[in-house]
């Protein structure tokens, strides 16, 4: 056995550092020393690592880290995902794919280091639901911004609104006279892009509803109020099994999602500002317009929630309530995904 081999069967923990074609590895024994910094191409990766025995592998949470930590878990090591931005603090001086190597190996063995849950194959096909048709709900409004501009042009203005942009759409496919031909002609294949967006979003939102069915702890979520089942599949999507674990209480996973107010404390003044909007965008989106639905609705009830709202608005503005709601909303997410529960009315006693 040659030293290259001795050293390697000692290696405890690996940083990788990803890439399209060419990997960086950085292997550290149980004394912390570096037992090799090296590149590997594409095809090397997995052959490099069966070659390693069973050892702690961090990798940043980027493009591809889901689908190498599943490989590198199925030889045999535990994967720790970390997020970009936490490792940056461990990168010495200049900055170079052996430097990034090196810092994530450093940094996956602090005990104060957040990690990422490493998602399956059909959590990430899931995500790519919501994704793709968030990424048509845009194209649709880039197209009803186009149409609603290209026919103020000629003099014909809609009020705002999707639904108004649609009653265009419906005037040039009947014909109207307030609209040349020549502009018609010209605008058919924004309203047919429409027609067809319409179809590939209600066929997404056919099959996000039947996944968040199917998935007891989306069910259980569905029962707080603002909560549908797009916001809720999400939320099982992105966290998994068991990822509501990674939290310590409630106000972690509302911080975890942007909901919390950003600190700038200091000399044991506590100050805080507006929320921090860190995380998970997408979700927190999700929270404030069903927190929005909730306040627009919010005197058909009398629920214990409805009437903390009612107070709340009566001294705040909307969208800070809604904000508000949002971050409540979060804290009984964690509470139903913590305690395997249901939400359950309080109503207020006559």
């Amino acid at each position: 056995m040659n030293k290259l081999s001795r050293d390697l069967s000692a290696v405890t923990v690996v940083g990788l550092d990803l890439a399209k074609h060419v990997f960086q590895v950085c292997c550290v024994d149980g004394q912390g020393r570096i037992v090799v910094n090296r590149a590997l191409k594409r095809r090397e990766v997995l052959s490099f690592f069966r070659g390693l025995p069973a050892c702690l592998v961090g990798i940043e949470a980027c493009g591809s880290a889901h689908h190498w930590a599943r490989m590198l878990i199925g030889v045999g090591h535990e994967v720790k995902l970390m997020p970009p931005a936490y490792v940056k603090a461990y990168v010495r001086r200049q900055k170079n794919d052996a430097m990034d190597a090196a810092a994530i190996a450093e940094a996956v063995t602090r005990p104060t280091m957040r990690f990422v849950p490493v998602r399956s194959i059909d959590n990430q096909a899931h995500l790519m639901h919501h994704r793709v048709r968030e990424m048509l709900v845009q194209q649709r409004t880039q197209i009803f911004n186009a149409l609603r501009s290209h026919l103020g042009e000629v003099g014909v203005i809609a009020a705002q609104g999707a639904r108004n942009v649609r009653a265009l759409a419906n005037l040039l496919s009947s014909g109207h006279e307030d609209i040349p031909v020549p502009v018609a002609q010209a605008l058919q294949p924004l309203v047919r892009q429409i027609e067809k967006l319409d179809e590939e979003i209600a066929g997404l939102d056919k099959i996000l509803a039947l996944a968040a069915k199917a998935d007891a702890d989306a069910c259980r979520l569905m029962t707080i109020p603002g909560i549908g089942a797009h916001t809720a599949h999400a939320v099982t999507a992105t966290l998994g099994s068991d990822g509501i674990a990674q939290f310590c209480g409630p106000r972690e996973f509302a911080a975890f999602l942007g909901l919390t107010p950003r600190q700038n404390s200091s000399g044991g003044k506590t100050r805080l500002g507006k929320i921090s909007k860190m995380g998970n965008q997408y979700i927190r989106k999700l929270l404030v317009v069903g927190a929005h639905a909730v306040l627009c609705h919010r005197d058909k009830h009398d629920d214990a929630l409805r009437i903390w709202v009612r107070r709340l608005i009566a001294n705040k503005p909307f969208k800070l309530v809604a904000v508000a709601l949002a971050n409540k909303m979060a804290r009984l997410i964690y509470a139903l995904l913590k305690g395997q529960g249901h939400y359950i009315k309080v109503m207020q006693p006559a």
